[in-house]
């Protein structure tokens, strides 16, 4: 299985939009984050977590010519709002399979109801399979994925876990219930917005509390703020087996 980290950075993305902040004017190639998404690609499949904004660049970049399906994670737009770029895999493959929670789906409906249309259809319109993700294991390809359930704020969001991988983002709170699926994993994916509090998301130090309970083999934060610092400087200070995904970055479990 290889994973391709199409996007590593929060809502805004890196630089954000105007922004003078050190971070935002870094020529580093590890600071400039897209927003959150990965590729994940086993045997002949290839399905992607959550398609934010930046989905048609990420496809490009990722020379990605196959799509099977789209993973949602949430109904956030930094999360859903690329939708409509599944066009042109749509034209060459039909019927693009989604995963989502029923409340997603329905927030998906409301935002791209052209899409959803069962009468007088847009002709250029791409067109999906619906599938509900309910908490239960699910297969998608040959594989079994299994829905980690946690709170973000107050909104319930999905992680998944493929394997022995594991993709969990904006995540604030999750149960030990939901940490007892995390049992024996050689790479968790955990969100780590910066080094202050916030109401929403893991900072730095709730994402190392949350990765010492979990005790993968390997730890990559993501879904990353400006406000963390500098990508080399952060990485210095991390923990000999978690390190900083950065957009392109690929791994192989």
């Amino acid at each position: 299985m290889k994973v391709t980290f199409l996007g590593t950075g929060t809502s805004q993305g890196i630089p954000i939009i105007g922004s003078t902040h050190p971070v935002c004017l870094s020529d580093n190639p590890k600071d400039k984050r897209l927003r959150v998404s990965i590729l994940i690609e086993w045997d002949n499949y290839s399905y992607v977590v959550d398609c934010g904004p930046d989905f048609r660049q990420q496809m490009l970049r990722a020379n990605c010519t196959k799509l099977d399906g789209i993973i949602f994670t949430h109904e956030h737009a930094d999360h859903i709002m690329g939708l409509d770029d599944i066009r042109p895999f749509f034209f060459r493959q039909g019927d693009i399979d989604i995963y989502a929670h029923k409340r997603v789906m329905e927030a998906l409906e409301r935002t791209f109801s052209y899409i959803f249309e069962t009468e007088n259809r847009y002709p250029g319109a791409p067109s999906v399979n619906e599938n509900y993700v309910d908490g239960n294991p699910f297969t998608v390809g040959d594989l079994q994925i299994v829905p980690i359930d946690g709170l973000h704020n107050k909104l319930q969001v999905y992680g998944y876990r493929f394997d022995k991988f594991a993709y969990l983002t904006d995540m604030k709170t999750v149960a030990d219930s939901e940490i007892e699926k995390l049992q024996n994993l050689e790479i968790l994916v955990i969100n780590a917005l910066r080094e202050e509090p916030h109401e929403s998301h893991f900072n730095l130090e709730e994402a190392l509390d949350f990765i010492d309970k979990v005790k993968p083999g390997k730890a990559y934060l993501t879904h990353i703020s400006h406000l963390l610092g500098f990508h080399d400087n952060v990485q210095q200070k991390l923990p000999k087996n978690v390190y900083l995904a950065y957009d392109n970055l690929q791994i192989t479990i």
